[in-house]
């Protein structure tokens, strides 16, 4: 701590040296031509026409040889060598390296050449400091150590860890050509309510907040389903969102309390056009943004190519434990959970021990794309009734990589079943569930003024790219996940 506490005040006389030789260590702006990468990709054109440029970036490294020195410059694009003579910037100014740091960002202005060794650098008449650091990047951020660390501090994990500006950067390709394939499908991207006067269109806890100027209690949405709806009733056929949701439940590598949700609605579909409809999803964007549909995901080689194998829930839950729940009484299946070692609370509902029962000795098994179909009743109150399979709906989960990776219904759209649906919820409630969907009068009316056959699904952005990059935890691919505090925020250490 001593150590370190040394090391800040040098720079922090370095900064005041600085000023006092009139340099502005923090300037407005500077005016690049190039990145890091734009010259190694055209080397030999500005090499040829002899062209300066200018770049700017962060000091990562510096080698001094007497009166010359070679440093490394990273910028958003990746990172280039700088030479730097005594001789050709002027002695005083080859000086101000005494006051720089690794960290500093610098600019830099040259031409370009290759070493001995063959490594393309910028040969620097002129230079200037850009930002001064403050603060020494720790040794501990090589070789991605310290996790917590890394999360809390996001902003040194990625300029030191190439690996994970990468993951990043993948994932916004994935979310551009997600969008690209909706589009062109003639899907209309909407906005809809984050702070919602009632939540509702999945099982979770809330945020709750309040709105003083209407004195009234607002809920972070946990789901976009029942707005996307009232669109589908105002006529639009075709929609989607990719949106914040926010549920107020534990964290862990699947789960953090605000994530990127995709849903989409189409009209006059079923729930066996969006199994079609996600399978050329997911095949096409892979393709696209990792170049194949073949992937490694921890140790298990995952292909997206469809068709997909398609297994109702009970029969997974048969084909796995070798029990069959169909007809069973809730009271049956709480004593069949019993036996198979269910770590769950027992006295939850029918639907939820049948969930418990299916996630804990079947989802884990399930490591190539599987849709998971025709779930109960009790599980699914906002899908259609199946039109073949009694006390069932045309609901399918899919499941990749042991993870669940979306919902998707036949949407119901007859109002009084909805009404039941709802009402058969609040009984849940009051008898303690507080994941239960609640009562919404509005959404009930737009169903009574007509909703067509709809198709919609619904999957977390954040875990599918988790599966997609071959990261543990999806805390790897959001840029700034919810941490636990820490007892001294200023030291960033752990909990």
């Amino acid at each position: 701590m001593e150590e370190t506490s040394e090391l800040l005040l040098h720079r922090r006389e370095k900064l005041k040296k600085l000023k006092e030789r009139n340099i502005n260590p923090y300037p407005y702006n500077f005016k690049r031509t190039h990145t890091s990468s734009g010259i190694i990709a055209d080397f030999e054109k500005l090499s040829i026409e002899n062209t300066e440029v200018k770049i700017a970036g962060r000091m990562l490294s510096i080698r001094l040889h007497g009166k010359t020195l070679f440093f490394h410059l990273m910028d958003g694009a990746g990172k280039i060598q700088v030479y730097v003579k005594s001789d050709e910037v002027g002695k005083e100014k080859f000086e101000l390296f005494d006051l720089f740091d690794i960290g500093d960002h610098l600019g830099v202005t040259g031409k370009v050449f290759k070493t001995k060794t063959g490594e393309i650098t910028v040969r620097a008449n002129d230079f200037c400091i850009l930002s001064k650091s403050l603060l020494p990047l720790p040794e501990k951020w090589h070789g991605l150590q310290d996790k917590e660390t890394r999360y809390r501090q996001r902003y040194v994990d990625l300029m030191v860890n190439e690996e994970v500006r990468k993951i990043f950067l993948v994932r916004t390709e994935l979310i551009k050509a997600i969008r690209k394939f909706l589009d062109d499908l003639g899907f209309v991207e909407v906005e809809t309510p984050i702070l919602q006067p009632l939540y509702g269109g999945a099982f979770a806890r809330p945020f709750t907040t309040h709105h003083h100027a209407l004195d009234v209690d607002l809920y972070l949405r946990i789901a976009d389903e029942l707005y996307l709806k009232r669109l589908i009733v105002g006529g639009f056929e075709k929609v989607y969102e990719i949106s914040k949701s926010f549920r107020n439940e534990g964290m862990d590598r699947n789960h953090n309390p605000e994530f990127t949700m995709l849903e989409l609605y189409q009209a006059y579909a079923d729930y066996n056009d969006i199994m079609e409809l996600y399978e050329n999803l997911l095949n096409s964007v892979s393709k696209e943004v990792l170049g194949s549909t073949k992937f490694e995901f921890e140790g298990n080689q995952i292909d997206l190519a469809p068709p997909w194998r398609r297994l109702p829930l009970l029969d997974s839950i048969k084909e796995y434990t070798g029990v069959d729940l169909a007809n069973k009484s809730e009271e049956e299946i709480r004593k069949i959970a019993s036996r198979l070692n269910v770590k769950e609370d027992l006295s939850r509902p029918k639907g939820k021990l049948i969930e418990a029962i299916f996630e804990t000795l079947v989802q884990p098994k399930l490591i190539q794309p599987t849709f998971i179909t025709d779930y109960p009743i009790e599980m699914s109150p906002l899908a259609k009734k199946h039109r073949e399979k009694e006390g069932l709906t045309e609901r399918f989960e899919l499941f990749l990589g042991g993870c669940e990776m979306g919902n998707a219904f036949s949407e119901l759209n007859d109002p009084l079943d909805q009404r039941e649906r709802f009402e058969m919820q609040m009984e849940l409630a009051k008898r303690g569930d507080k994941e239960a969907q609640m009562l919404d009068e509005d959404f009930l009316r737009a169903l009574e003024y007509g909703m067509p056959p709809t198709g919609g699904l619904g999957f977390g952005v954040d875990r599918m790219i988790m599966v997609l990059t071959n990261t543990h935890s999806i805390r790897e691919v959001i840029f700034f996940p919810q941490m636990r505090p820490v007892e001294n925020p200023a030291e960033g250490g752990e909990e």
